[in-house]
């Protein structure tokens, strides 16, 4: 063993040719074997990085598709929803009332509230305000009666068969010295139609 050690210790390393055929094999297979498995390292490492990226990809995609997939599973139910949003909407646009319609439905809404009993100190239609879609008349109102029949008025209006609003309500005793059962109320009642194609 000491031999060997010695061989190797007297071994020129600028002159490997004339080392011992066996040493010049031993250092040939080392240095193949380095270079294999550094190229081997390197390699893999390589498609390793890529192996990662393509596994980022596939889950990113999959992701897509369980998105795009839960889409399509709903996409019949929105449709449907979407059917009955229009349907809804047609019918609301029904209950508006046409431009010759706002003077019969002006009289409803004071028929209703003659109808509950109470007594009109004020009845008093605004001009017509035009919104995006739409047009509204504010009716201002004040009336007398008993809380019964405030809500009865109330009830009448909002079971109209035409869609109407009312703000801004303030109820007082009608007379405060009197101590009666008399209230006031004034309101804001707003009668809405749908925009005519050349108003649009």
């Amino acid at each position: 063993m000491k031999n060997i050690l010695n061989e190797i210790k007297n071994l020129d390393p600028n002159n490997p040719g004339l080392w011992p055929i066996l040493y010049q094999l031993v250092v040939a297979v080392i240095v193949f074997a380095a270079i294999l498995y550094a190229g081997w390292h390197f390699d893999v490492s390589k498609q390793r990085e890529t192996l990662a990226g393509e596994e980022t990809k596939e889950q990113e995609l999959k992701t897509t598709f369980e998105t795009k997939q839960r889409k399509a599973a709903n996409l019949d139910a929105l449709k449907e929803q979407m059917k009955e949003m229009e349907q809804s909407f047609g019918d609301m646009i029904r209950q508006l009332p046409n431009k010759t319609e706002i003077a019969g439905l002006i009289v409803d809404v004071s028929q209703t509230g003659l109808a509950a009993g109470l007594e009109f100190d004020l009845f008093q239609p605004q001009p017509e305000k035009q919104s995006e879609f739409y047009s509204e008349t504010p009716i201002n109102i004040q009336v007398r009666g008993t809380y019964h029949q405030l809500g009865e008025f109330i009830s009448g209006v909002a079971a109209l068969p035409r869609i109407v609003t009312t703000h801004d309500i303030k109820i007082a005793l009608a007379n405060a010295n009197t101590g009666g059962n008399v209230l006031s109320m004034t309101a804001v009642a707003k009668t809405y139609r749908a925009l005519e194609e050349e108003e649009g």
